[in-house]
């Protein structure tokens, strides 16, 4: 096991934004993440469908899988200030290759692609626009630790403010807001 302080993570490169249109007329934002893993699609499915895997490197804990159709399951989002539970219904669970589900006000897409002996794992979600370098640089942490424990070497969790405090974290939400042209704050 790599000792936590040992882990720096990467450039800010898996990360883009996509603006839109709502309804009514107003922009919408949608962050996309894409990681490529040496690991098989069903190995990397497990690690975002059950509550086990989840609890080790995802954001939220979940009261159960995300694995099927219309389940619902209470996520929780670590490290809240105050206990944030939002119940989660899954739209969509085609093993292993496209999951959805809401997140609270945030609509989930995975999309997990057979590739170069591993998986290409894309994240779609809805952001605010002044949340989008601090979305990026997470969720990047998140993908690293994720990484790291489909490996066989895990770090632990490194999410909600505790992450902001990691300095890996700084210098992403750093090149995400330069590179995408957001104030920091």
């Amino acid at each position: 096991m790599i000792e936590r302080e040992q882990y720096t993570p990467g450039p800010a490169d898996i990360a883009r934004i996509r603006k839109d249109r709502g309804q009514n007329g107003e922009e919408t934002w949608t962050l996309i993440l894409v990681r490529e893993l040496h690991h098989s699609p069903e190995k990397v499915w497990e690690a975002i469908t059950d509550p086990a895997h989840l609890r080790e490197w995802a954001p939220f804990d979940a009261d159960g899988s995300l694995g099927t159709i219309g389940t619902t399951v209470k996520l929780t989002t670590v490290g809240a200030p105050t206990l944030r539970v939002t119940e989660a219904k899954v739209t969509r669970a085609d093993a292993p290759e496209v999951l959805e589900y809401n997140w609270g006000s945030f609509d989930m897409r995975w999309e997990l692609e057979a590739f170069a002996g591993g998986t290409r794992l894309t994240l779609w979600t809805n952001i605010g626009h002044r949340f989008i370098a601090m979305g990026a640089a997470g969720w990047h942490i998140c993908f690293d630790v994720l990484d790291h424990l489909l490996s066989g070497a895990p770090i632990g969790r490194i999410a909600g403010p505790e992450a902001t405090k990691f300095p890996g974290w700084q210098r992403l939400n750093a090149e995400y807001a330069k590179q995408f042209g957001i104030e920091m704050h």
